[in-house]
């Protein structure tokens, strides 16, 4: 196999399980501060990786045995990548997104992206309520995105739980633009063309997913299914990307409790719906009640 690029080799990086985005990014870093090219990068033992680029032991034992096939499965995912319009960005790219750095300490290795790669920089917000949301939660998430979007927002949101699906399917009712994040890989979601509305109630209003309109977004390579701890990572994706977020129902210790702490020590603007029980807590950290 000949020698990899820059490119491949982060890639390469960012599928190896446990190496996440700020490790990725170091590495790069360190290689250029030293100036080791790629050829003594991967010549590097355990001792190296730990010392020079700071890998953990386990970090160090995975990338070593498994840096072969991971190089040349990126490779092979580049060329299929490009066939299909998708980008793909690693924590080392100039166009990998600040909102997710300023967000988490580790934020994503890898991202690709389908659609209109625009709506990243636009006024984003999402609106979020833990699973089993009642009725009336969901009711509340309707009225809120139709309010956002209304006033020219741009909605950041998954597809594949009832209040995600309450959420992603009000800017179809406008012909508004979404950002839709997945916890699988494109196909599966949208089909190899791309082009599948990811839901059958979205479907009802858009047959055809338009990549002119709205982006798709995943951690996931776009031939892989789900995979463990996929819509963990969704949903910081999707809190990350988001400039404002208004929580509807919150289960203690839960996903939605993190992110909401995550997001005010971020420093985003965070609302929490005055339904929720204990809602007037969270105004000591920095939210603000929604009063609906």
């Amino acid at each position: 196999m000949p020698e990899p690029g820059r490119r491949t080799l982060a890639l390469a990086l960012a599928l190896t399980p446990g190496i996440g985005g700020k490790t990725v990014s170091r590495t790069l870093a360190r290689m250029d501060l030293l100036g080791t090219s790629i050829r003594e990068f991967l010549g590097c033992g355990e001792l190296a990786l730990k010392e020079e680029f700071r890998f953990t032991a386990g970090q160090a034992i995975r990338w070593m045995s498994l840096k072969t096939e991971q190089l040349s499965a990126a490779s092979e995912l580049e060329k299929e990548l490009d066939a299909r319009g998708i980008l793909m960005l690693t924590a080392a790219d100039a166009g990998y997104p600040t909102m997710l750095e300023e967000f988490s300490s580790d934020p994503p290795g890898v991202l690709f992206l389908a659609g209109n790669h625009r709506l990243l920089g636009a006024a984003t917000f999402t609106v979020l309520s833990s699973r089993s949301s009642s009725p009336n939660a969901l009711e509340m998430i309707e009225s809120l995105v139709s309010e956002a979007v209304l006033n020219g927002e741009i909605l950041v949101t998954g597809h594949d739980t009832p209040e995600y699906q309450r959420a992603a399917v009000v800017p179809l009712r406008w012909g508004a633009p979404r950002i839709l994040c997945f916890d699988q890989g494109f196909y599966g979601a949208l089909g190899e063309d791309l082009r599948q509305e990811p839901f059958r109630t979205a479907r009802l209003w858009r047959y055809e997913f338009d990549l002119r309109t709205d982006l798709a977004i995943s951690t996931v390579p776009p031939s892989k299914g789900y995979i463990k701890g996929a819509n963990a990572k969704r949903d910081q994706l999707i809190a990350a990307l988001s400039k404002r977020l208004d929580f509807i129902a919150i289960n203690p210790g839960g996903n939605m409790e993190k992110l909401a702490r995550t997001a005010l020590k971020a420093g985003r603007p965070v609302r929490i719906s005055d339904a929720h029980l204990g809602a007037r807590e969270w105004t000591r950290y920095g939210a603000k009640m929604l009063e609906l």
